[in-house]
């Protein structure tokens, strides 16, 4: 007999604030923030090595924080919290602008290429 899918947590917008909230500040931790730094300094910039390096590493921290709000302790769990958090986005300012402040902390700035693309001669 298979078993019932478990339930998805169900959280209100206030709830959500505060959950993404703790989310942000768990990557300020000092521990964390330095397992962050070598992760992105191991990926030196390169994509491919953010996605192996710094993605598993970020995900970690999320589901340290969200484990308590219901959501299970695999990826699953932090996927089912970020569509939760995209479905608010849009109907709460404070959840859309800690979004992109989690997106900043979780994604390289890239560097625009100059306009012409062309490289400057030496």
């Amino acid at each position: 007999m298979a078993s019932a899918p478990a339930q998805q947590p169900t959280l209100t917008v206030e709830q959500t604030r505060v959950v993404l909230s703790e989310v942000i500040q768990a990557f300020s931790v000092p521990e964390n923030a330095a397992r962050m730094e070598e992760a992105r300094e191991s990926a030196c910039n390169d994509m491919g090595k953010m996605l192996q390096l710094v993605l598993p590493v970020a995900t970690q921290i999320q589901q340290e924080v969200i484990k308590a709000y219901g959501f299970n302790n695999e990826g699953e769990g932090v996927l089912k919290f970020a569509r939760l958090v995209k479905m608010y986005e849009t109907q709460d300012p404070e959840i859309a602008a800690m979004s992109v402040k989690l997106k900043s902390l979780l994604l390289p700035s890239l560097s625009t290429p100059p306009i012409g693309g062309a490289i400057p001669a030496s």
